[in-house]
């Protein structure tokens, strides 16, 4: 009997398959449960000597050298600093296990290079929620991926000391969008076609770049009007907002022909695509530069509807990053003034 043409065999291959990712996640969580509560009574017994500054660190100096002694490796000072941090930004074990599900220890080990506590709660409740892989969560933390939402947390009620992330419009615009994964070189010419041919061979990563709910409409979409035919670069749908995201590719500082193209392109989308229950389209204009006087004094001012993003092809330093996030977030202030927090 040909036992690999069988339904029998591969019912049994399921079984097993599921059997290990079923432990390994049962291990995985046991292994974090058994850090935090390491970390629980590194943190209880620090308190006891509050008095002496260098306390903690001696007692995770003497802690790691007896644990490595019996346990072998895993117990290093960098660890037991981890396990202390864990408890510290999750005191709590009941949000922690609803906090955490779908990570692994690693991903905590790679957020916890990140100062503040508030962002470190964010990462792992997106990464979570989103079941980024290490690499993803890795990448975003690189990208000042928290630091380019506009949109501040808000903290919840029963739990202050939680940063929880409502979604709404503001979550789509990020800006400035590093996309360094579409493999264009600092010094490298490129058209706007070329772009968009990019964004398609990696799409995957540009809609995880832009955020969560994203699906791929159309590219080159035709809408016909009774007098001409347009085309938009790019179509999105998501499913989160429930509503239409049109985007325009533009090389070079934004005008305000790009501005009032793209609200046409709004205006005619509500009317002639978007169906009951879909919210008011979105478009944004993904642009090399983005301008304070657009900003400003354009139609941008005050719409719901329409925005302007930058992007970014290749991923600069951490400082040159944090200008670059100061910038645009004072332009998009500019653009809408109520929303500053």
């Amino acid at each position: 009997m040909d036992l690999a043409q069988n339904h029998f065999f591969t019912d049994i291959c399921s079984i097993i398959e599921t059997g290990r990712r079923q432990a390994y996640a049962e291990v995985s969580r046991l292994m974090m449960e058994t850090y935090w509560k390491i970390g629980q009574r590194i943190v209880e017994e620090e308190q006891k000597g509050h008095k002496r500054a260098d306390y903690g660190t001696q007692l995770i100096n003497a802690l790691s050298v007896e644990l490595t002694h019996r346990y072998g490796k895993g117990f290093s000072k960098r660890n037991l600093a981890y396990f202390r941090t864990f408890y510290q930004i999750f005191p709590d074990a009941e949000i922690l296990q609803s906090r955490l599900q779908n990570l692994t220890w690693t991903h905590l080990t790679k957020v916890f290079r990140v100062e503040d506590p508030v962002a470190i709660r964010w990462y792992l409740t997106e990464a979570s929620r989103e079941m980024w892989s290490v690499r993803t969560l890795d990448r975003n933390i690189s990208t000042q991926y928290y630091e380019r939402h506009y949109k501040q947390p808000v903290l919840s009620n029963h739990h202050p000391d939680l940063a929880t992330s409502k979604t709404d419009a503001m979550e789509l615009f990020k800006s400035p969008v590093i996309a360094e994964f579409l493999g264009f070189r600092q010094d490298e010419s490129y058209s706007e076609s070329d772009l968009e041919s990019a964004i398609i061979a990696h799409l995957q990563e540009f809609m995880l770049e832009l955020g969560r709910g994203f699906a791929f409409m159309a590219r080159q979409q035709r809408i016909c009007t009774d007098t001409q035919d347009y085309y938009i670069d790019l179509v999105f749908y998501n499913v989160v907002l429930k509503c239409y995201v049109l985007m325009d590719l533009k090389i070079g500082t934004i005008s305000h022909q790009d501005v009032g193209q793209m609200d046409m392109y709004v205006r005619m989308y509500d009317e002639l695509k978007r169906t009951e229950g879909d919210n008011p389209t979105i478009g944004i204009i993904l642009c090399s530069e983005t301008s304070k006087d657009i900003a400003k004094y354009s139609i941008l001012k005050g719409n719901e509807q329409l925005f302007a993003t930058k992007y970014k092809l290749c991923l600069p330093s951490d400082e040159q990053l944090k200008q670059e996030i100061d910038k645009q977030k004072e332009l998009f202030y500019m653009q809408h003034p109520e929303k500053k927090p």
